[in-house]
């Protein structure tokens, strides 16, 4: 998220790229240069409008031309059939490809990675063949001579060039706000780990959906510029494989998931490829392709990420660290979550909960209850099914059986991001981190579910952070943190919004004995501050000392719970930890007159000596 003065330097530069076009069109003086012009600002648009997609929420698209297509064919066909005028058919274009992106995202959206961006490439395939099955297979758009300006008929080429370049403005700006707001902020946390977002409290579906559009609408108003510009329409000119890949080449080129990248892609190739057809494409059919296929190969060689960011990489090493930021009093304005009815005892209750894959019973009957307030623990071999627990609780799995209440209210079934608006915070056994967002935009995206309002909900994140301990470390990017550090910015995130429950996966798994004890003391800072805490943790000694209550899950089973002396004697619990040889050898143990014997060295000692 940037700040207010990058923001009007960023609007100050886009007026500098207008006046820039401006001035160029007024120094060319032929109509081809004028409609190539026209070209790339429009491809330019068409590359933003991707990008608002796939560089910011990560969901590639082979499918834009579906959005461009539909929006020439609109415009084609309300001149050709209704003698409607283009000034009043592009703009609901917008409405076609606003439409249009919910129909697609809907049954699309269930699914990911590469089998998303296969599945959005059949829209306008299969939109080709049926305006060519229609008899769209060629539409020569008629002229209007005696109202030439009303139906957008310019005598100068350099009118298209005026639109077109409005269009390519209205774009740009529209890119610096979903940069600048939280929907941004929600499509970047989006593309970067999908399960952390949700599980921060962002509807990833519905940002997605929103996403989409957005995108699809602005694609359809630029394809019902370029119909008008283009004068004659063919399926394969605005549904053709080419026209889906160009946007993604475009913004990879310049560097996807930035405000400037799709313009860059767009000013360099387009013209090159343009030049080179109109010069070669006599001898070299195709000559367009091989451009933009070359491009391709250059730019993930030398600049994977496009060369916006190269070049910005370079220059962020040359910069001086940005200073702290101030801090506002948070209490007074923070608006925290829902608070449950008075009198509830059990915060969390888990009655029969079961869940199976396939014939495997990951959990089995579980029945738990965690008192509000109290520090509670979970521990169990590996394979126990404690992550799998973990999972049930905040809905990324949906149990066969039995019911989950929070607060006294049932939320078995409920998406993790709903779950999390209840006051259920989560940290993950791997850490899942924004790895190119700062320590701050972390923890913000956490802090949204909190707060309607963004300056809050960003003073929420920077009072988290302080928290945890990592204040001083608010503007570092999160890819170059410790572990330690990661572990503490996950559960600053799961704090932002001052959950009444924080679920602790593993959070001391791959630390030193040094680094535990600042950790520690945090969790229990937590107990104190009157946060309920769940932890599941194998660091046997550093459980018996922290909890006030320990449940043993084994096979999906619970097969014990009470205080940590009394769960570490018993010989279940052993035997589900070191096996059934070593219970004779555990009962053996007794303890010297006078002398209180650690409750975990019972297991821990065994655990060294077997390797265990």
């Amino acid at each position: 998220m940037r700040t207010r003065a990058e923001t009007r330097r960023q609007r100050w530069a886009i007026l500098a790229v207008a006046v820039a076009v401006l001035a160029l069109s007024l120094v060319l003086r032929s109509a081809y240069f004028e409609l190539v012009l026209t070209e790339v600002l429009l491809w330019a648009v068409l590359s933003l409008a991707w990008n608002i997609l796939c560089g910011y929420g990560g969901y590639f698209s082979f499918g834009h031309a579906a959005f461009w297509g539909l929006g020439a064919y609109v415009v084609a066909l309300g001149l050709i059939d209704f003698n409607l005028t283009p000034w009043a058919t592009i703009p609901f274009c917008a409405l076609v490809g606003c439409v249009a992106g919910a129909a697609i995202g809907f049954p699309t959206f269930r699914l990911r990675g590469h089998y998303f961006a296969l599945a959005m490439l059949a829209y306008p395939l299969a939109m080709l063949y049926v305006f060519q099955w229609l008899g769209y297979q060629e539409l020569a758009l008629p002229m209007k001579r005696a109202t030439a300006f009303l139906y957008m008929q310019f005598a100068d080429p350099r009118g298209y060039v005026v639109l077109a370049l409005g269009l390519l403005v209205a774009t740009l700006l529209i890119s610096l706000w979903v940069e600048n707001s939280r929907f941004g902020m929600s499509l970047l946390a989006i593309k970067q780990n999908e399960p952390a977002a949700e599980a921060a409290g962002i509807n990833t579906w519905r940002w997605k959906m929103l996403a989409l559009m957005l995108s699809g609408a602005l694609a359809a108003m630029a394809g019902g510029l370029y119909a008008v510009v283009l004068l004659v329409l063919t399926p394969d000119t605005v549904f053709g494989i080419l026209v889906s890949a160009q946007p993604l080449i475009l913004a990879l080129f310049g560097g996807v998931g930035s405000l400037w990248g799709p313009v860059i892609g767009a000013m360099t190739l387009v013209p090159l490829a343009e030049g080179l057809n109109a010069e070669l494409g006599s001898i070299l059919p195709g000559i367009q392709g091989v451009v933009y296929g070359v491009a391709l190969i250059v730019i993930i060689l030398y600049a994977p990420e496009g060369i916006y960011w190269r070049v910005l990489d370079r220059i962020s090493r040359r910069r001086p660290a940005p200073p702290a930021e101030a801090r506002l009093p948070v209490a007074a304005t923070v608006a925290a979550l829902p608070q449950a009815p008075a009198g509830v005892g059990d915060l969390l209750v888990l009655r029969g909960v079961g869940l199976s894959f396939g014939g495997l019973r990951a959990l089995d009957g579980v029945d738990l209850a965690v008192p509000e307030g109290g520090l509670y623990g979970i521990i169990g071999p590996n394979g126990a099914g404690k992550t799998t627990l973990f999972n049930a609780i905040n809905g990324f799995l949906t149990p066969d059986r039995g019911t989950i209440e929070f607060a006294g209210a049932p939320i078995t079934g409920l998406r993790p991001n709903r779950i999390c608006r209840r006051g259920i915070g989560r940290t993950f056994q791997v850490v899942r981190a924004f790895s190119r967002m700062t320590v701050l935009e972390n923890v913000i995206v956490g802090a949204f579910v909190g707060s309607a309002d963004d300056t809050v909900a960003r003073q929420m994140a920077l009072a988290a952070l302080d928290r945890v301990g990592l204040g001083g470390r608010a503007n570092a990017i999160a890819g170059g943190l410790t572990t330690r550090e990661l572990r503490l910015m996950e559960l600053a995130r799961a704090l932002a919004p001052h959950p009444r429950l924080v679920l602790l996966d593993e959070t001391l798994a791959g630390l030193g004995h040094d680094d535990l004890d600042g950790i520690l003391g945090v969790i229990r800072q937590l107990r104190t501050d009157g946060v309920t805490v769940l932890i599941i943790e194998h660091t046997m000694q550093a459980m018996v000392h922290l909890v006030d209550h320990f449940s043993v899950l084994d096979h999906g089973r619970l097969i014990a719970a009470g205080r940590p002396d009394d769960v570490v004697r018993d010989q279940r619990v052993i035997e589900a930890y070191l096996g059934k040889k070593w219970l004779d050898r555990v009962a053996a143990i007794e303890t010297p007159p006078g002398r209180e014997e650690n409750p975990a060295a019972v297991l821990s000692g065994f655990k060294e000596e077997t390797g265990r």
